[in-house]
C-alpha cells in the first residue's frame, strides 16, 4: 500500500502550553508533503518528524488567525538558507498575501525561490489542488473570522500486475504499464488473456478531512461521509459550551457526534484549550459518543 500519513506537528489553541505547539500538521502522499496550517515551531517540529524540508512544495493555510500561520516567515527563511530553488505554493483565504510581502520585502529579500500565493473562496467547497495522486477540496468552516478546511482524496492507484503470470508468460517489462492500464495480453501462441486474470485489484483510494477552527456545523456530515481519517478540533468540554459558541469553537462531544454521523473511520481531536490540565477530560467525553477517537499529540503519526 502507498504511503499516506498524517503528522501532527502541533495541536494547540491559540494561547501555547507547555504540553502543545500551534496548530501544524503534514500529510505525506507517497513521500510528497504537504503542510496544513503553519503555527509557531512548524519547522522545529518537521526536524523532530524527520521530514524532509525538500520534500515541501505546498501549504493550506485554513484562516488567518496567528496561531494557524505565524510560523510561515521563518519557514520560508529557514527554505531560502538550505539552497532551496522550487516554487513554494501557498493557499488561503483572502488578505494573506497583502500581510505577508512586507514581511518578506524585510526579512527574506532576495529568495532564490518563488513564493507563490493561491487565495481560495471559503464559502463554497472547491478544488484547490491536483495532481495524479491526490486532490485538495476546501471545506467551508464557519469561525470569527473566514475560514476552510481541508478534504485530502487519494486517486484510485493502479492495480498490481501478478508477477507470476510474467513469468508464465513472458511478458516484456514495456508492457507492464499497459496491462496495469487496464490492457489484455496476448501471448506468442495467439491466444488472450483476460486482464483480470493479470492483476490484482488495487487498494480503495483514501480520504483525509482536516477541520480546523469552527463552530459545530451538523451539515459537514455530508461532505465527510465515509472518510477513513477525521482530524477535528475540540477546543471545549461540553461543560464549556456556552464558551465553545461565543468563541465559534467545537466541543468534544459535537466533534465526536459529526464523526458518528459522518460514519468515518476514525477521528483525531485537537486544538485544545489551556484551560484543561489534562486532555484525557476531552477524550473520555468524545469517546461517550465516537469510541474511535484519539489525541492529537505533537509528533504523533498516524498512518491510513
Amino acid at each position: 500500500m502507498e504511503k499516506f500519513e498524517v503528522h501532527i506537528l502541533g495541536c494547540g489553541s491559540a494561547l501555547p502550553t507547555a504540553h502543545h505547539m500551534p496548530s501544524s500538521q503534514v500529510v505525506n502522499m507517497r513521500d510528497k508533503l504537504f503542510m496544513i496550517d503553519c503555527g509557531e515551531a512548524a519547522q522545529l517540529q518537521m526536524r523532530r518528524s524527520k521530514l524532509k524540508f525538500s520534500r515541501l512544495s505546498h501549504i493550506f493555510i485554513s484562516h488567518l488567525h496567528g496561531d494557524h500561520c505565524f510560523g510561515l516567515p521563518g519557514l520560508i527563511s529557514t527554505f531560502d538558507l538550505l539552497g532551496r530553488t522550487a516554487a513554494l505554493h501557498i493557499y488561503s483565504p483572502a488578505g494573506l498575501e497583502s500581510v505577508m510581502r512586507p514581511w518578506l520585502n524585510v526579512f527574506c529579500r532576495g529568495l532564490a525561490y518563488d513564493v507563490v500565493f493561491h487565495e481560495f473562496d471559503d464559502k463554497a467547497s472547491q478544488q484547490i489542488y491536483d495532481d495524479r495522486t491526490v486532490s485538495v477540496t476546501t471545506i467551508p468552516l464557519r469561525h470569527r473570522i473566514p475560514c476552510c478546511g481541508f478534504l485530502f482524496n487519494e486517486k484510485a492507484p493502479l492495480p498490481h500486475i501478478r508477477r507470476d503470470m510474467i513469468d508464465f508468460l513472458k511478458i516484456p517489462y514495456h508492457a507492464i504499464n499497459d496491462i496495469k492500464q487496464g490492457a489484455d495480453w496476448t501471448d506468442y501462441e495467439g491466444r488472450l488473456w483476460p486482464n483480470a486474470k493479470l492483476v490484482f485489484p488495487p487498494e480503495p483510494a483514501r480520504r483525509y478531512a482536516y477541520c480546523s477552527d469552527t463552530c459545530y456545523l451538523p451539515e459537514l456530515s455530508g461532505q465527510l461521509q465515509g472518510v477513513d481519517l477525521l482530524y477535528h478540533e475540540a477546543t471545549f468540554t461540553h461543560d464549556d459550551e456556552k464558551r465553545a459558541l461565543e468563541t465559534a469553537h467545537t466541543t468534544a462531544l459535537q466533534a465526536a457526534t459529526l464523526a458518528r454521523d459522518a460514519d468515518v473511520g476514525q477521528l483525531i481531536i485537537g486544538h485544545f484549550s489551556a484551560r484543561y490540565v489534562s486532555d484525557g477530560v476531552l477524550l473520555d467525553e468524545a469517546k461517550t459518543v465516537f469510541p474511535r477517537t484519539i489525541l492529537a499529540n505533537e509528533n504523533l503519526c498516524v498512518k491510513l
